[in-house]
């Protein structure tokens, strides 16, 4: 075995050029496909990331009404529908999978909302105490809400950090007043959250989606909710999980617990957002697509196993002699045939090698020039040497049968 592989390489390094324009098709059709593989798990990948968006592993939790997302601003207020508890959001934090949850009332359209002459045209939050840390805030300057606030009814507000620049035109904002539906609230503090990766925008829905709260937002305690719109109006929850894998069953398993516990026979019903299925349907779109690439790639190694198998046929006539006197010598035909499909399966291998070498460089020369997502797929490389080798077994077959059969007495005569 291994003075065969001996000899196939010298063979290789005696004929390089030869050897290398029969590997072409191999590098070509093993580069198209790990270009295109590292080029899908890359694009899956930053699906993946604009839709979780901020990378907290957060889930939010809203109230629908016949399957479709209720938005209690523009409706009267749903019969039926409790308002979620203290105790809710603890037997929230209980469910398995789960770190952290809050409950939180919005008005993600807003009027009535002032500094001074200035309008605010963001998002006001009416939230409890666990809303900042279920989304990674931390505090810039001043201070989040306290127990005090919630306990005493205070009308303070906290902003986050897009409003500094955009109401306040870049000043200190603690201390100022803000007039939400007539009542002052005084600003205590400025928050801003931690994010693990930024949501890319690539179409006009990614950015309606990202620009939702992109006046920035007020955040008040949800006791003073009660002053400034109607009672008891039903909230959205948002649930942290423990990692993006657990975001499904963690958001499911939320919602079916909030609608036993706070809905009774309406045709309301709280659904979680579940992003890891939307991004699943975009990379089984993408996928589909892409794999139809691959089969065409796959064309070069068809054609690059024919090179190989042509190659070897004339490998085997130019060695006629030679393989005439080994089996005159008492060399059996297994021993020839051996010989060529180790022949055969060292040159593709190389070739599925340097294939594998110029698909990474592509695909990374690709991601550079066209700014398109790449992760390389270890896995893929593996499979595509191996398979780069299978097939030079495969298309070497025939020339390694012919010389194995080859009569010595013929093969000794030609010339």
């Amino acid at each position: 075995m291994f003075e065969n592989i001996g000899l196939a390489f010298q063979g290789v390094f005696s004929h390089k050029l030869r050897s290398f324009l029969t590997m072409l098709g191999i590098i070509i059709g093993i580069a198209a496909i790990i270009t295109i593989v590292s080029t899908i798990k890359g694009t899956n990948e930053q699906i993946k990331k604009n839709l979780i968006g901020s990378g907290l592993n957060v889930v939010k939790i809203g109230l629908t009404h016949d399957g479709y997302e209720y938005d209690v601003q523009w409706g009267q207020l749903p019969e039926g529908v409790s308002v979620i508890t203290d105790e809710d959001i603890a037997a929230l934090k209980n469910l398995d999978g789960v770190t952290d949850a809050t409950a939180l009332r919005m008005r993600n359209y807003t009027d009535g909302i002032y500094y001074g002459n200035t309008a605010f045209n963001g998002s006001l939050y009416g939230i409890d105490g666990h809303y900042f840390s279920t989304n990674n805030y931390m505090v810039d300057y001043g201070r989040a809400l306290i127990a005090d606030d919630f306990a005493n009814y205070r009308k303070v507000a906290v902003i986050d950090s897009r409003l500094v620049s955009s109401l306040f035109n870049g000043k200190n904002p603690l201390g100022e007043t803000l007039e939400i539906q007539g009542e002052p609230f005084t600003v205590v503090g400025v928050v801003s959250q931690v994010v693990i990766n930024e949501p890319v925008i690539n179409s006009i829905s990614d950015y309606y989606t990202y620009a939702q709260t992109g006046g920035g937002v007020i955040f008040i305690p949800s006791c003073c909710w009660d002053i400034l719109y109607r009672y008891d109006e039903p909230c959205q929850v948002m649930i942290r999980a423990e990692s993006t894998d657990k975001m499904t069953s963690a958001g499911k398993a939320a919602a079916d617990l909030l609608n036993e516990r706070v809905i009774r026979g309406t045709s309301y019903a709280y659904k979680a957002d579940d992003l890891l299925e939307q991004a699943s349907n975009l990379q089984s779109l993408s996928k589909s697509t892409n794999t139809q690439l691959i089969w065409i790639a796959g064309i070069s190694l068809l054609v690059g196993g024919i090179g190989v198998m042509n190659i070897m046929l004339v490998s085997v006539t130019e060695r006629t002699r030679e393989i005439g006197l080994k089996i005159a010598v008492g060399a059996r035909g297994s021993r020839i045939m051996g010989q060529f499909l180790t022949e055969a399966a060292v040159l593709t291998l190389m070739g599925g090698v340097l294939g594998v070498g110029a698909g990474i460089g592509l695909a990374y020369m690709l991601s550079r020039v066209m700014g398109t997502p790449v992760a390389i797929s270890v896995p893929a490389c593996i499979i595509a040497v191996a398979f780069s080798t299978v097939t030079g077994i495969v298309f070497g077959l025939v020339p390694a049968v012919k010389a194995s059969r080859l009569n010595p007495i013929d093969a000794l005569r030609r010339e």
